[in-house]
């Protein structure tokens, strides 16, 4: 379950090139674009820029270098060439990457042209729990300690948790254990130790936190027809605290 120094470092590289994904992202003009033309510039950076994997194509039969998950999507929205991104709209990018053998995972939610004050209230607290969660961890903290610091901070600022997604272990495989709830009691569950390394991605809802799954099998909606919104950062568990692996160029370690 845990990794060793030379394993995290090279996480920590999967994790830099997958960052700099996200800021080639930051450089597109999402207004009009379909969410497969996006897929597909993600592909090519990771594959011929980065000289890296796109991990997901071809995991579980998937097909694609990224899921976009649009305004009342969830999670795990498949990109579409008739889907087209309008003004408005908040989508995320929830994106995998391979190198030298080790996966890095991280998602971003974007807002694309002008977006309503509660839309980008959603995607604002979103972020800031995700951050709450990260912050909880170091050794000896438990992953009951991380849930918590998420779900408290959502439902103070009046959104709900989805529960049926999570976190997980990371490394070789895409998914490892364990498995890192979004919502949970203090002091419980998995007691943390330096060199674990797994994602932490909460999903937040505007309305209830009840979802479904659509006929393709893969899209998670919002069952209320409300935003959700979500963030996930890859870290590792130091010996004095963590490490964000994915952590992007635009942004600070928030307290």
């Amino acid at each position: 379950m845990t990794k060793r120094p030379e394993e995290i470092a090279l996480m920590a590289e999967s994790g830099r090139l997958l960052a700099s994904v996200f800021s080639y992202l930051d450089t597109l003009e999402l207004l009009g674009m379909s969410t497969m033309q996006v897929n597909d510039l993600v592909d090519q950076f990771i594959v011929q820029e980065l000289k890296a994997r796109p991990a997901s194509k071809g995991q579980y039969g998937y097909a694609y270098a990224l899921n976009s998950s649009r305004n009342h999507v969830v999670c795990h929205g498949v990109p579409s060439t008739t889907e087209l991104l309008q003004s408005g709209d908040i989508v995320n990018f929830d994106i995998t990457l391979e190198k030298n053998g080790y996966i890095a995972d991280s998602s971003k939610t974007y807002l694309v042209g002008e977006v309503s004050p509660l839309a980008r209230r959603l995607v604002e607290v979103t972020w800031e729990a995700m951050w709450k969660g990260i912050n909880t961890v170091r050794p000896g903290a438990t992953l009951g300690d991380v849930g918590h610091a998420i779900e408290r901070h959502a439902r103070q600022n009046g959104y709900a948790v989805v529960r049926e997604y999570c976190g997980h272990g990371i490394g070789r495989e895409m998914h490892e254990d364990p498995q890192v709830l979004h919502w949970g009691q203090p002091k419980t569950g998995l007691m943390l130790r330096e060199g674990m390394v797994f994602t932490i991605e909460p999903m937040l809802n505007q309305g209830k936190r009840s979802v479904r799954t659509e006929e393709d099998g893969w899209t998670v909606v919002t069952r209320d027809g409300q935003l959700s919104a979500q963030f996930e950062h890859t870290v590792a568990v130091t010996r004095n605290g963590v490490q964000v692996l994915t952590l992007r160029r635009e942004e600070k370690h928030p307290a």
